[in-house]
């Protein structure tokens, strides 16, 4: 049988079926569906269903599980009953694009009416089915979403992002809305700390987009004295100052048709900034001491390791500017944020160093990567790789140890806490949150944790917290506290 011919299946009932190729979304890999239905019977058919068309599926029979689903492992879609337990179809959904807006959810339900359905597509439900749902007109549905994110997510060489090593949930949301920008001709700005991976993930964006073809120019903003960073953006004429001995064609026309990437934005003269925004403006550029404009056809990706709202508050940067280079903003986030990323980018970098000295990948010890997991690692991707060359090139043996390791990090590393003690911690500081925000009225604060005031007590007493502290000081002059009970939160601390 050819790759291209349909494959036949008999079903449970003993019908044949014709089952079409895999569908893909622009991946080697099949596409991850998620099915929630508290109907296991439903649910079960469904997911044999989508497995017959080479779908890669998940079941949850309940909207908790279906969250729990959604935290180990991202699917490119959610098809959900709308009526399950406290659950339902309609607050999954409100959870999911709560976390990652552009997923696509279809919603399927026998109890709905108009009004239902007319609420669920308002908030971003791909479509809405009736049940019973027919075999043929779920996976046409499926196959039309499919087909939509096949074609946000087509690469000309590849899978999107393949350098960007991960198997984080937030890096992989992050990496669905890059990619779902790529292809569209818009500035992009990304934020993150410094060596998380900004230029990478631009460069990504830029491979998958039509101007692929072109130059990727990237220019580091805070590298470059201001008069020589003009220059480089905007080229200079001959004689146009003291040095300019020839015509310099500038980055702007160097990356014409392409992508330029503007890194650490945020470290741009106000001067050049002003020039940034006319090019913005009309697309045409002004040579240093050139009185004519030359058009020029570039996107512009930038990238910060600054808050551009701080700088623009602070009168460094300008509003007008900001507006118009953050129309979608992207956070990359550290590895502080993503530590279950750091053993398969230690991994990664292992092979690369070992591939590049040919020499066989080393391993670092388990003590060594636990080692690595509670680092601060202020440098993130980048510092992470440099300790991984330290390492291999300095370790005796096949084996990196926890020494060594702890040696490159040059600092004590910190100790994870236990699950008890991060409970402890978190829910310390939600009392202290909502304490402030009640300013210190128990029964106000109570209401907003969602329990009575005899249990807030109890949690306040084990924290040794005085709602009393939280009040604005001339609330807390001449008055007697009407509002606490001593008696319990004295009981309480015992």
């Amino acid at each position: 049988m050819s790759s291209s011919a349909a494959q036949t299946t008999t079903t449970d009932a003993g019908h044949t079926t014709s089952v079409g190729e895999p569908l893909k979304v622009g991946q080697a890999r099949n596409p991850h569906v998620l099915v929630v239905d508290d109907d296991r019977d439903h649910l079960a058919l469904v997911e044999r269903w989508l497995e017959l068309e080479g779908l890669d599926v998940s079941a949850a029979d309940s909207g908790e599980s279906a969250l729990a689903v959604l935290e180990a492992r991202r699917p490119e879609l959610v098809i959900t009953d709308l009526v399950m337990g406290e659950i339902d179809g309609i607050r999954l959904l409100r959870e999911i694009h709560r976390h990652d807006p552009v997923m696509p959810v279809i919603i399927m339900s026998g109890q709905a009416g108009i009004p239902d359905a007319v609420k669920a597509t308002h908030l971003g439900a791909t479509a809405f089915l009736t049940k019973p749902i027919g075999r043929e007109a779920l996976i046409e549905e499926v196959r039309r979403t499919i087909s939509v994110l096949s074609g946000r997510n087509s690469v000309a060489n590849g899978e999107f992002g393949s350098k960007i090593v991960h198997r984080s949930q937030i890096m992989a949301e992050l990496l669905g809305r890059a990619r779902m920008v790529a292809p569209v001709d818009t500035t992009v700005l990304i934020t993150g700390d410094t060596g998380t991976g900004k230029e990478v993930l631009a460069e990504a964006m830029h491979e998958a987009s039509p101007r692929s073809k072109s130059p990727f120019v990237a220019v580091n903003c805070s590298a470059l004295p201001e008069e020589l960073l003009e220059s480089e953006l905007f080229g200079h004429e001959k004689g146009a100052f003291t040095g300019a001995v020839t015509r310099h064609e500038g980055l702007f026309q160097a990356a014409d048709g392409g992508t330029l990437f503007l890194d650490e934005i945020g470290d741009m003269p106000l001067s050049i900034q002003a020039k940034l925004l006319r090019v913005l403006q009309d697309f045409k550029v002004r040579p240093v001491g050139s009185t004519a404009a030359i058009p020029v056809d570039v996107r512009i990706i930038s990238a910060t390791h600054h808050s551009l709202e701080d700088l623009v508050e602070r009168g460094d940067f300008r509003e007008d500017l900001f507006y118009r280079l953050s129309v979608v903003p992207l956070h990359m986030p550290s590895l502080r944020e993503r530590r279950e990323d750091i053993p398969v980018l230690l991994e990664h970098f292992l092979h690369l160093f070992g591939k590049r000295t040919g020499r066989p990948a080393k391993r670092f010890a388990p003590d060594g990567i636990r080692c690595l997991l509670a680092a601060d690692l202020p440098g993130n991707v980048r510092q992470l790789q440099n300790i991984v060359e330290h390492c291999s090139i300095l370790s005796p043996s096949d084996i990196i140890s926890a020494s060594l390791t702890s040696q490159a990090l040059r600092e004590k590393p910190a100790e994870i806490p236990t699950l008890d003690e991060a409970k402890q911690t978190f829910e310390r500081r939600y009392l202290v949150g909502v304490l402030r925000a009640a300013e210190g009225n128990v029964t106000t604060a109570s209401r907003m944790a969602g329990r009575n005031r005899t249990e807030f007590y109890k949690l306040l007493g084990r924290h040794n917290l005085d709602p009393t502290q939280f009040r604005r000081r001339n609330a807390r002059k001449g008055r007697k506290d009407t509002d606490s009970n001593p008696d319990i939160l004295r009981q309480s601390r015992h």
